[in-house]
């Protein structure tokens, strides 16, 4: 849902989770997937309430944690040049970000690589900030105020799908639905990005501050599976500060055509 990437991605490191900006000391309790998947309308209630009162800044994306914008962006440029080099990459010709925020990864990243970028995120705050940062922009498509768990691209429209620092903010089942979704949305050749923290306990780690989850990479993965998706790449992001969660980078694709 955005109030993702920069909304909801605040790191969270293994003492900071991956998503934007925090600890695993930020996380409150530990539940099991069981809870996490099942459906609780305050889950997406209390989110949203949450980031409307972060500030509309790198700063407030990131957490607290705008030291780290420079080693994310620079691993994710490596990451999304490395797929263009694939065999069958997908094209350059429009992507979507997904919990866009103000467009911090958009403005650093997405519109170097695609001809048009999709911004979709549920903050307005955050949605009215962006429109002004790239205000006269021939780069950005269309800005979609919603979270998530409501976004549902036509099919063929994305050569890439870039989801950072937000998942955590669906529920496992939401978070399925949302990757299939996400897989009719995609161009012939096109592909996910994911860029989560994942937990190092084995457990699911509930933050009730900003109402968000940690997941585990064996339950991420999981839930990949259960989509119909398959993972082409898995790699760690790579020069983040010591105490926050690690941070895993995958490229997804549909397994059926």
């Amino acid at each position: 849902m955005e109030t993702g990437e920069d909304s909801s991605c605040v790191l969270n490191p293994e003492t900071l989770s991956g998503k934007d900006g925090r600890t695993d000391e930020d996380s409150t309790e530990e539940t099991s997937s069981k809870a996490v998947a099942a459906q609780d309308p305050e889950f997406y209630s209390h989110a949203a309430a949450y980031w409307e009162n972060i500030p509309a800044t790198v700063n407030g994306m990131l957490g607290g944690f705008a030291h780290i914008n420079a080693p994310d962006i620079s691993a994710s440029d490596l990451f999304i040049r490395s797929i263009f080099k694939m065999k069958n990459p997908p094209g350059h010709g429009r992507a979507v970000d997904c919990g866009a925020g103000i467009g911090r990864i958009t403005k650093h990243l997405l519109q170097k690589h695609f001809g048009k970028v999709d911004l979709v995120e549920q903050c307005q705050n955050f949605i009215d900030r962006a429109k002004d940062n790239f205000k006269g922009s021939k780069k950005i498509g269309k800005f979609l105020c919603l979270g998530l768990q409501n976004f549902s691209p036509e099919p063929n429209t994305y050569d890439v799908i870039w989801c950072q620092w937000v998942l955590g903010h669906l529920t496992d089942e939401d978070l399925e639905d949302f990757f299939r979704r996400m897989g009719y949305g995609l161009k012939r050749n096109g592909i996910i990005v994911v860029k989560e923290n994942v937990t190092s306990s084995g457990t699911v780690e509930l933050d009730e501050v900003d109402s968000s989850v940690t997941r585990p990479e064996n339950l991420l993965l999981d839930i990949i599976e259960r989509a119909e998706l398959r993972v082409l790449k898995n790699i760690r992001q790579p020069n983040l500060p010591k105490g926050l969660y690690e941070v895993k980078i995958m490229c997804l694709k549909p397994k059926k055509a």
